[in-house]
């Protein structure tokens, strides 16, 4: 059995079979993973809110609705990589499933070592959001890597301090470089699903980054706001 380190991640399995389940949990832990489980689909959207996961193991038949809603769902506020586990082999519920956003479908019954083989192959598909290069806001140099922020215009690199929230905030714009990023989805991937229309939040939060990073918050150059839609980082 292939040995994982013991910070392997943090996986969401979401199957209503207890031995499946229970199967699932014994094999990740024993890889090193942290498992968090869910037996229904608005348990699953709460548990990815409250603790996001580095890789979702999804059931598509599940009691309260359709894993394909699921996934849909999880789509509008995460990126986080969807393996469906299913008995259904029609290629109609693959492509739906692929379509809602889907990263692999894997049909039951399974080989639990092709399993952890594709939920490695998920989980190696991330460096492709890993931290870019630095970005420059104003006279501050922010460093994605290292969670930095220094004011490099005539100072000797002064640190600027950012909440946890803030970064959250600001990294998400930073890497979608010039794109309007939507208010909805900056709520639900920093406060969960259930605040995307509290809006008051990013108002509040996004004002603090203004004055610490812009050179004039009031008429700012970097982190604009489109009226009605949301944010966006202009370089």
């Amino acid at each position: 059995m292939r040995s994982t380190r013991p910070d392997a991640g943090r996986v969401l399995v979401v199957e209503d079979e207890p031995a499946l389940l229970r199967a699932l949990q014994i094999n990740l832990r024993a890889r090193g993973y942290v498992v968090a489980t869910a037996a229904a689909g608005s348990e699953a959207l709460a548990e990815a809110a409250q603790r996001p996961p580095d890789a979702v193991l999804l059931d598509l038949g599940l009691p309260d609705t359709d894993g394909t809603e699921v996934i849909r769902q999880l789509r509008t506020w995460s990126q986080t990589p969807v393996i469906v586990l299913s008995g259904r082999t029609g290629s109609g519920d693959k492509i739906s499933a692929l379509d809602a956003g889907a990263d692999d479908y894997v049909t039951k019954p399974f080989s639990m070592e092709e399993l952890m083989a594709r939920l490695r192959a998920a989980l190696r598909r991330e460096p492709l959001l890993a931290p870019g290069p630095e970005f420059t806001i104003g006279s501050c140099l922010v460093d994605l890597a290292t969670h930095k922020v220094s004011r490099v215009a005539g100072s000797d690199g002064e640190p600027v301090h950012l909440t946890r929230t803030e970064w959250r905030i600001l990294e998400i714009l930073l890497r979608s470089e010039g794109q309007l990023v939507p208010a909805s989805r900056l709520l639900a991937e920093v406060w969960g699903p259930a605040a995307v229309d509290s809006t008051h939040y990013l108002r509040f939060h996004m004002a603090r980054l203004r004055r610490k990073l812009e050179e004039d918050p009031p008429r700012p150059r970097h982190l604009l706001t489109e009226p009605g839609m949301g944010y966006r980082y202009q370089p």
